[in-house]
């Protein structure tokens, strides 16, 4: 089968490999579409804590069942499917608890034996696949997994419809965790970005108020005069330095920091601000099944226009233009789609 690989530092190849064999509780995924993620990039560049090149990369997936193993119960042949890519390992906190995005050895596609989703067919344990309904395309269905960072950030925000709430960084998961926090019933939003096409991504899902902060210095004082005050939440979406701070320059009193994005290295926090204020940060880290089962039920109803932010969907062959153009942010690219279907 054919499969993309990240071979070295910013070289992505197209490889001929074997197809996959599947264990007895697991499930083997013709791929229809696969996404291009924040975390891909991350490893494209050489720069991932754990997805390390040479790697079949991806995690995002949506296709259809072609085989299941002896003991798969749920799941059928001929079944459309995304998949919840992440599972627990050992004894760990996280397994123990359900919270598996707390486990000590979580393990994702692109790490030891388990390949990564850009790929012809993928593996999936059965626990881990999540049916599509008839009216939610492949495309949607690859938007299941990064909504559902989304709407894990607006628990850990324990967002309220009465809040005002600003988001820093306008990439796919800053516009996908605006529309879980509308989801919850916020009507008081602004995002920012450098970037304009971004923005009117953002605009598309109707937010309240947009804002480029591109060589604005000003652009906190601006945030807040438009929107009549401080924030109650703040959502960090883009991990640049200098950015906690900013949030917490935000936030109102008693308010809090949720931070969503890959962070690399130190950040300087003012805690004379964190601490007189009784502000929180909060950390953040992917998601647990009611996110994606929540995610899923937010594309299916449709009030929310979760597929605006697909800008590219390109044929496997061009999967290293793909990658460019979002490593590079060129060609007004947003979310970048894989297919394998045609």
């Amino acid at each position: 089968m054919k499969a993309v690989f990240v071979q070295d530092a910013e070289k992505i190849e197209i490889k001929d490999i074997d197809r996959p064999t599947i264990k007895s509780d697991e499930v083997l995924i013709k791929v229809a579409t696969a996404g291009i993620c924040g975390s891909d990039i991350h490893t494209y560049k050489g720069l991932h804590p754990f997805r390390k090149p040479p790697v079949v990369i991806g995690h995002e997936v949506a296709g259809e069942v072609v085989e299941i193993g002896d003991a798969v119960k749920n799941v059928k042949v001929g079944d459309r499917v995304t998949v919840e890519p992440q599972k627990g390992t050992g004894v760990s906190e996280g397994v123990m608890t359900g919270n598996v995005n707390y486990s000590d050895e979580r393990l994702a596609p692109g790490m030891g034996d388990w390949l990564g989703t850009m790929a012809e067919y993928f593996v999936s344990p059965e626990d881990l696949v999540i049916s599509l309904p008839d009216s939610v395309s492949y495309d949607q269905g690859v938007l299941v997994e990064p909504l559902a960072v989304g709407v894990h950030a607006a628990f850990k925000g324990d967002v309220k419809p009465s809040d005002r709430v600003a988001i820093i960084g306008a990439g796919p998961i800053g516009l996908l965790t605006l529309a879980a926090v509308k989801a919850k019933g916020v009507t008081e939003t602004v995002i920012t970005d450098v970037l304009d096409y971004s923005l009117d991504v953002a605009k598309e899902l109707d937010v309240t108020e947009t804002v480029n902060i591109m060589d604005n210095p000003n652009w906190i004082e601006e945030t807040k005069e438009r929107m009549g005050g401080s924030f109650d939440k703040v959502f960090i979406t883009a991990g640049v330095p200098g950015i906690i701070n900013q949030a917490l320059n935000l936030l109102k009193k008693g308010g809090r920091v949720v931070t969503v994005a890959m962070f690399h290295g130190q950040q300087e926090v003012d805690i004379e601000q964190l601490q007189q204020n009784e502000k929180e940060i909060v950390g953040c880290m992917t998601y647990n099944r009611p996110d994606t089962e929540e995610a899923l039920e937010i594309i299916k109803e449709a009030k929310i226009p979760v597929e605006k932010i697909i800008s590219h969907v390109l044929h496997y062959e061009e999967a290293a233009h793909g990658f460019e153009i979002v490593n590079k942010k060129q060609d007004n690219s947003v979310k970048v789609l894989v297919r394998f279907d045609s």
